[in-house]
């Protein structure tokens, strides 16, 4: 980026995300930044309707213009480039985690024609948001910050209720005659811009003279937001959570700023979380029919001490952290877990392998004490019992994501390339592969001698980014491989002439469209 396009960019504020995409920036961190720039948020008196009110027809409003395909393609160019700057944590155990429970949510959306994908954000602020397309992200910072599982479900819940509710697709609905390449390179470039706290990191001029106009004209209104919260209490409820958990977490959110939410200042007043929000919430679950209290995951408390001890800085110990609170009578799974991640991280890898056998000799379900256990075991120099540990493991969670991830890269370190390869194949043909995980399969592909493969798995992994003519570029040179099989050679050619089929109907597309301008 030139001098000029960062001097630029660094006009563009958290306010320019909060207006294009229309979504809460749950964290106080965030309302700061936002109390400095300006939101252009109504300001009429806030209303909010019953809870027995029906809710709005979402019929040709939003479909008129943006289809679920255009979302799809937008939220995902979004997310690439939020992957581009390193924004998204792959962490397998973490990511599954995360999609799991949101899976578990959307699933009483009752939206079937509607798929979910939810990704971590490894930033330390307190935020959640949705991009179009059904992709909704979590940062680490509001995952640390709940106290509970149905805390944190009752985040990812509000955010659906704003994907079902098409609220996305009705803000950029009039921005309709900008094409979908253009309007999700602006609102991706935005996105990354608040996201990493970067303002740089944001388009130039371009970017901030449009996204400023959509700013007017993209800008969830205090109703949908409430809207959101009542859709997301009943998904909440249904999926056995404690229906209460949404109002807990933005209860936890007036506390942490440490003063009341009556004292905030009025600009702050008018954002989402305010104590009639927080009381509307509460009498919302009150309302619902009363269920037996439904204990946390013990994944839930395990995931948030690795995230903690996974996104803390390269150089940081947290071994005297997890001692401390030991001393001070905290002895739980979730607390030794942490600690036996921190051993690994300071690379005494003898000490966690033997605090996570201890844990897995009473908690043997758990597939993160197993995956946990293996790479400790390879990192301890400990090869054969690592690949035992994963063997295991993978006989008894067949197709679990994190433990063949986890297996396949221990076979590569133990120069068996071939087991890696056809274990990730086989992921690769019965689940949805990150874009991380294809890759690592074409890694695995091109060790283990199968150069053809290799090609096609990163024209997937291109594919899986949006970057088509790099996917093309990958068949191309899979295709000159001489020993290919009549079925490999059919495969590849079919997936190029799909690919530069769609390539060429987009070109027409453009054509048609820059005509009918004229």
């Amino acid at each position: 980026m030139t001098a000029i396009a960062r001097k630029v960019s660094t006009l563009i504020s958290t306010a320019v995300l909060s207006a294009c995409l229309g979504q809460v920036l749950l964290a106080q961190t965030a309302l700061a930044q936002v109390a400095g720039t300006g939101t252009g948020v109504d300001s009429a008196p806030l209303v909010l309707p019953p809870a027995t009110v029906n809710l709005p027809d979402m019929g040709s409003g939003a479909n008129a213009l943006i289809t679920r395909t255009d979302e799809f393609q937008i939220g995902r160019m979004m997310v690439h480039n939020l992957r581009q700057e390193n924004l998204i944590l792959e962490d397998p155990e973490s990511t599954e985690y995360l999609q799991n429970l949101g899976t578990r949510i959307g699933a009483e959306a009752q939206e079937g024609n509607q798929a979910f994908n939810f990704f971590i954000v490894r930033d330390r602020s307190i935020n959640a948001f949705a991009v179009p397309g059904g992709f909704i992200g979590a940062n680490v910072g509001l995952i640390l910050m709940t106290n509970t599982e149905s805390e944190l479900a009752g985040v990812l819940a509000h955010e659906i209720g704003h994907v079902v509710q098409r609220h996305i697709a009705r803000a950029v609905q009039a921005q309709s005659q900008n094409s979908i390449p253009m309007m999700a390179a602006l609102l991706g470039a935005i996105l990354v811009g608040v996201v990493s706290g970067n303002p740089n990191a944001t388009m130039g001029g371009i970017a901030m003279a449009q996204g400023t106009a959509m700013q007017q004209q993209i800008n969830f209104t205090r109703m949908e937001e409430s809207e959101a919260d009542r859709v997301g209490i009943s998904f909440l409820a249904a999926a056995e959570f404690d229906p209460s958990g949404m109002a807990n977490f933005f209860g936890a959110m007036g506390r942490a700023e440490g003063v009341s939410l009556n004292e905030l200042p009025d600009l702050l007043k008018s954002h989402p979380v305010t104590a009639l929000r927080i009381a509307e919430a509460r009498s919302r679950a009150a309302l619902l029919p009363a269920r037996p209290a439904r204990q946390d995951a013990a994944s839930y408390s395990l995931i948030r001490e690795r995230l903690r001890v996974v996104t803390a800085d390269t150089e940081a110990d947290l071994r005297p952290y997890y001692a401390r609170l030991r001393s001070n009578g905290v002895d739980t799974l979730a607390q030794r877990y942490g600690a036996a991640l921190a051993d690994i991280k300071a690379g005494d890898n003898a000490a966690a392998a033997s605090t996570l056998q201890e844990l897995l000799s009473t908690h043997p379900g758990l597939t993160l004490l197993h995956s946990a256990l293996g790479e400790a075991q390879m990192a301890a120099g400990q090869k054969d019992q690592a690949l035992a540990t994963f063997a295991g493991a993978v006989a008894l969670f067949p197709r679990n994501v994190p433990l063949s991830v986890r297996y396949a890269e221990a076979l590569m370190k133990a120069d068996q390339p071939a087991m890696a390869h056809q274990l990730l194949l086989d992921l690769f043909n019965n689940t949805q592969p990150t874009p991380a995980q294809i890759r690592l399969t074409a890694l695995a592909a091109s060790a283990a001698g199968e150069t053809g493969d290799a090609y096609y798995y990163m024209a997937e992994y291109h594919i899986s980014s949006g970057n088509l003519m790099l996917a093309t570029q990958q068949l191309d040179l899979a295709l000159t491989e001489p020993h290919l099989t009549d079925v490999q050679r059919k495969r590849y050619f079919a997936r190029r002439d799909e690919i530069r089929g769609y390539l060429r109907e987009q070109r027409l597309q453009r054509g048609s469209g820059s005509t009918a301008g004229r």
